[in-house]
């Protein structure tokens, strides 16, 4: 019996930096930025995952990249809850992609992937999204339809690999309500 699956179209794309770099993902999972256009490690399936909600995962490597609760991006082979990031296209027709969990815990400010201009992957709360570190134009090799993500770990309590020294007050278990209301249970 075949297996039906939904269908999600998204494009294939290379990441180009305000500063003149590419994303790049190394087959090792290794983050970085080039300035060579034809590196196959600068191509990325940008998936959607929601309204305006993108996955982005590496062609080569199949990894995806995420952000954890220190601000710093890394590559997980599995789809979780931060491998998301909303996609918003900024004032000066480039896009901005902030992690859906993490932000600034007093201003609230968001975390967005970022490269500044000598070419080295910022943290995520070290970016604003008026700066062109922050800023990306996509340039888009080809629409293609994915199978989406594992978004039934999502359903329940947050699948992710363990965090270094992850601080309770900006865990994303706390932005989302979930633990909030199991520590109010317990009290």
């Amino acid at each position: 019996m075949n297996e039906i699956w939904p269908q999600l179209k998204g494009i294939v794309t290379r990441l180009y930096s305000q500063h003149g770099y590419y994303l790049q993902m190394q087959p090792d999972g290794t983050l970085g930025s080039t300035k060579e256009e034809g590196s196959s490690f600068t191509q990325f399936n940008l998936i959607p995952v929601g309204l305006r909600i993108v996955a982005i995962q590496g062609t080569k490597t199949g990894m995806y990249l995420a952000m954890n609760g220190e601000g710093y991006l890394y590559t997980s082979e599995n789809f979780t809850p931060e491998c998301k990031f909303k996609e918003s296209v900024f004032e000066n027709y480039y896009v901005t992609y902030s992690s859906m969990l993490y932000r600034q815990t007093q201003s609230g400010r968001s975390w967005y992937i970022g490269i500044n201009r000598d070419g080295q992957i910022m943290k995520g709360n070290r970016v604003k999204k008026t700066k062109g570190a922050a800023h990306f134009l996509p340039k888009v090799i080809e629409v293609a339809m994915y199978k989406e993500p594992s978004l039934h770990e999502l359903a329940g309590e947050p699948v992710s690999p363990p965090r270094k020294a992850a601080k309770t007050s900006d865990s994303p278990s706390l932005k989302n309500g979930r633990r909030e209301s199991a520590k109010a249970d317990a009290s």
